[in-house]
């Protein structure tokens, strides 16, 4: 029975990922972690999100703009110490309610204030790609800064969703190279990363579908009221999961 659950969360995660280019973690970790203890799920996602990154990245590889995800990365490095030292100072929950509660209005204002603004130059590339970095060193969590830069530039729909692969693939085979080295990826998590995997292509495929029937700028919108449910899932994860007695 937990294999059926595993098979069905893991289309759900690539349905998601498939069209909007990101949110597979978002949507797997909490539905696993019902079920399944989190030294499994950790890895386990992990995978999942690395393979999904991996088959858009080929689907989309012609769009990448390779200097943004030079600059990305670039920013990204020096971030992630800086997050681990941050982690020193100030609680998780303290980072991830804040990070949240900031990624929520930002995209809220850019939904209904209707502003046309782009973030364009390779200062901005750098400085999101920091943001991005300390995120994921704090808290392990670098997509929302570079979602919100690649977002607000003046692309296609294809461009941004490809760009982000190639960022997201770099830190993803990142992860799971330390968690494979750390002993974390398991018999019983490759076990359930074989199980799920022909139901994670397919939900991949079928996001990519509709995808495709989008248009630019109701991929960006969509792209935000995704973005507002991520900070909302950071914010109470951080201000009310993690502080409640």
């Amino acid at each position: 029975m937990i294999l059926v659950y595993v098979c069905t969360v893991a289309f759900l995660a690539g349905l998601i990922q498939g069209f909007s280019g990101f949110g597979s973690v978002l949507l797997a970790l909490p539905l696993l972690a019902l079920f399944l203890d989190m030294r499994t799920v950790v890895p386990l996602v992990s995978l999942f999100g690395l393979f999904l990154t991996a088959v858009l990245f080929i689907q989309l590889r012609t769009s990448i703009r390779w200097d943004t995800v030079r600059v990305l990365v670039a920013g990204s490095l020096p971030g992630v110490p800086a997050g681990v030292f941050l982690l020193k100072v100030v609680q998780a929950f303290v980072i991830e309610g804040f990070a949240g509660t900031i990624l929520i209005v930002f995209s809220l204002a850019r939904l209904f204030l209707k502003s046309s603004r782009e973030l364009t130059g390779k200062r901005w590339g750098v400085f999101f790609g920091f943001l991005g970095g300390c995120l994921g060193g704090a808290i392990g969590a670098s997509g929302p800064p570079v979602i919100v830069y690649t977002a607000l530039q003046p692309w296609d729909k294809d461009a941004i969703k490809s760009t982000l692969q190639a960022f997201f693939l770099f830190s993803g085979l990142l992860v799971v190279v330390l968690q494979a080295l750390t002993g974390l990826v398991t018999a019983p998590v490759l076990r359930f990363f074989a199980a799920g995997f022909p139901f994670l292509m397919a939900g991949t495929f079928t996001g990519s579908f509709f995808y495709g029937s989008v248009r630019t700028e109701g991929y960006q919108r969509i792209l935000f009221v995704l973005l507002v449910l991520l900070g909302g899932f950071m914010a109470v994860k951080g201000f009310w999961l993690d502080i409640s007695p």
